[in-house]
């Protein structure tokens, strides 16, 4: 067995990369086959709102997934689980390029979906197992980039293979990436949770685990506060399409070319916050950040519609978010290193139930779909706020605020 590597080589930017891409390959295959939608619908002999199916199979067999993958590997160990998942996203990606109905594609998005799971939740885990304090909040930051800004890059390049080899082109691309990065993990990573770390596995004690941590407030306040954060970035991507092109008159480019502009400011943020983590502290910086995201949900609630004024505003949501979903994912990761792989499954599975909640708390509001996403944006990020207040307060209980709060000297 590998084993993991010496703390001397750990934070590097080919090991970076390596985790970024497989926390990014998820949200990559998702997005990637928005632009396709209109041709799909042709060639199955369906519509795009029934293609929407494919989406919510996905989301759902995504967020179940997880809570599975995150105990068994810490269990057995994550190196199994990477490559197993990444051999089933493979499959998937074959039945959907293969698909002639839509119950086949939808079949095969689940599959996919069961697959990839398993390198979002342990690109999170594995960082936790390698890094701790600022080391893990560089390396977060990295993987949250990776995974806000392939939503933003993803459209552009699944319209470019679709207008060129056609939509079952793009599940033959998010194919090819994932075996790239199988291989790339066998060769330069490997295991990372060694065997004295591994903890027993059963249903009783699977379900002790996220009852402890669901009961433990050191996890599930910041836990639940990314959460929320991430769950409206979500309702963003999932509404923007309607509001920009029906309210604002986007063309389908202009479209991609917005979401490829997000990718800019979430990239900026991810670089900001180790920064920030280094002069203010973990804690600190990250509650600045859910102020800025909160303030840009605010802004949009009282402010005009129009497009100057929304690209303004959710620039600087996108700003706070970009900030606290690292910071906030290291805090609540850092007091569980032998519950790393369950602590990231719930965490991950949080997250998509929040996206979940608020897209259909948006969509069933009696008011027109801009001041729904509005509305719930401002008070999801109030409530994200409220959550994020006592963090401080639990981490100096836990004597654990030396390394989530002490600036570091410049």
């Amino acid at each position: 067995m590998q084993q993991a590597p010496d703390s001397a080589t750990r934070l590097t930017g080919a090991l970076l990369a390596l985790l970024a891409g497989l926390a990014a390959l998820g949200s990559l295959a998702t997005n990637i086959i928005l632009p396709a939608f209109p041709d799909m619908a042709g060639e199955l002999g369906t519509s795009v709102k029934e293609l929407s199916a494919t989406l919510a199979s996905f989301f759902v067999a995504f967020a179940v997934g997880q809570l599975f993958v995150g105990p068994l590997s810490d269990r057995f160990g994550r190196q199994w689980l990477v490559v197993f998942g990444l051999v089933v996203f493979v499959a998937g990606s074959a039945i959907c390029a293969l698909a002639g109905s839509l119950p086949q594609l939808i079949v095969g998005r689940i599959v996919q979906a069961l697959g990839v799971c398993a390198t979002s939740v342990l690109s999170r885990a594995i960082a936790r197992d390698l890094f701790e304090g600022e080391a893990l909040a560089r390396a977060l930051s990295l993987i949250m980039v990776a995974m806000a800004a392939a939503p933003g890059f993803s459209p552009l390049l699944g319209g470019a293979l679709n207008s060129v080899l056609g939509w079952r082109s793009t599940f033959g691309l998010v194919a090819l990436m994932a075996v790239l990065l199988g291989i790339r993990y066998l060769t330069s990573l490997g295991e990372t949770h060694g065997v004295d770390k591994r903890v027993p596995l059963s249903g009783s004690a699977v379900l002790k685990t996220y009852a402890e941590l669901l009961g433990d407030r050191r996890f599930i306040a910041p836990a639940l506060s990314v959460s929320l954060v991430i769950g409206s970035l979500y309702m963003f991507f999932s509404l923007a399409p309607a509001i920009l092109m029906t309210g604002f008159g986007f063309s389908p480019l202009g479209l991609s070319l917005f979401f490829a502009a997000t990718v800019f400011v979430v990239f900026g943020a991810g670089l900001l916050a180790p920064r920030l983590a280094r002069r203010m502290g973990q804690i600190r910086a990250a509650r600045a950040g859910i102020l800025i995201a909160g303030a840009g949900g605010v802004a949009l609630l009282v402010g005009p519609e129009n497009t100057t004024y929304f690209c303004a505003a959710i620039t600087v949501f996108l700003l706070g978010m970009g900030l606290i979903n690292p910071l906030g994912t290291a805090i609540a990761l850092q007091p569980f290193g032998q519950k790393a792989g369950a602590a990231s499954a719930l965490l991950g599975f949080l997250q998509m139930g929040c996206a979940a909640v608020l897209v259909g708390i948006a969509a069933a509001l009696p008011v027109p779909l801009y001041g729904a996403f509005c509305t719930v944006l401002a008070a999801t990020l109030g409530l994200s706020l409220l959550s994020f207040w006592g963090v401080r307060t639990l981490a100096l209980s836990a004597g654990a605020l030396p390394v989530l709060e002490k600036a570091q000297p410049q």
